[in-house]
């Protein structure tokens, strides 16, 4: 595959925010949970747009590079909405994967017809491969460059909704949130596996919120950018998380192998 030259203007990002706001809007209807969590991807599209900017800024990306760096990042979850819409629930081995169905969306709406074929299917494969549990073998630098940028901002704000949820007042349940996980004490001892081996969680390991909460831990070992550490470290997401799982010995040696593995990625690097 050949490298893509990037080009893309101010006006042609303003003109894809307007589109992403407008069909948005169109599901902005039926009772207060559906609106909420319709509310929530949109808030966290929002935030996952300025986390890419700045983890970009950083790393040094020109403005054509931030500009391509931000439309990826619009429309990373586009596919959540239609997802949510037609079968209430984020969970895509229950409805169906949400970035390629973003990817059939974009490409029905015509969404990136300004663009030249190798721009927009640099896009598309990019936010096609945003929710994978690992990377492509076989991929341009390009397209590699954009989807650890995409999937570094992406868990970057995930990891702030959950802490939010986890860490909220009122107690009230989000079913959405939580994937439809049984609040059980116990956790497996193959998720405890996969982290001691600092390994990602296999999702398929993941039978209860215990699990999905140290899954969430387990992306520090899938991120790609210095910035991004740094982030991690600074909005003590990891202990915000390990505030609110079992205090158990197992659980403690997860917890250590993370915070070393994060402490050793996350020092400022001089000179």
């Amino acid at each position: 595959m050949n490298e893509v030259k990037i080009s893309i203007n101010k006006k042609n990002v303003q003109y894809l925010r307007d589109w992403f706001s407008n069909y948005v809007k169109t599901f902005k209807h039926g009772d207060k949970n559906f609106q909420e969590n319709i509310i929530l991807k949109e808030k966290h599209t929002m935030q996952v747009c300025k986390e890419i900017l700045n983890i970009g800024e950083q790393i040094e990306l020109n403005n054509d590079e931030l500009h391509l760096s931000e439309v990826i990042a619009l429309f990373h979850d586009i596919g959540r909405f239609e997802q949510y819409a037609h079968y209430k629930t984020f969970v895509d081995r229950k409805s169906e994967n949400h970035a390629e169905l973003g990817v059939k969306i974009l490409e029905e709406n015509r969404v990136l017809n300004r663009f030249d074929e190798s721009m927009q299917s640099l896009i598309l494969r990019t936010i096609s491969y945003h929710n994978r549990a690992s990377l492509p073998e076989e991929e341009t630098d390009t397209c590699l460059l954009y989807t650890k940028l995409l999937r570094d901002a992406d868990k970057l704000d995930i990891w702030r909704v959950v802490t939010d949820y986890y860490h909220q007042k009122n107690g009230r349940r989000n079913v959405a949130l939580e994937l439809d996980l049984p609040d059980t004490p116990e956790f497996s001892e193959k998720v405890y596996q996969d982290l001691i081996n600092m390994r990602i969680v296999d999702i398929k390991h993941v039978k209860n919120l215990n699990d999905f909460k140290l899954l969430q831990m387990g992306w520090i070992f899938d991120i790609n950018f210095d910035p991004t550490f740094r982030c991690i470290k600074s909005r003590h997401y990891m202990e915000m998380i390990g505030d609110v799982l079992p205090k158990s010995y197992d659980i403690q040696k997860i917890i250590n192998v993370i915070q070393l593995y994060l402490y050793k990625h996350s020092k400022e690097k001089v000179g």
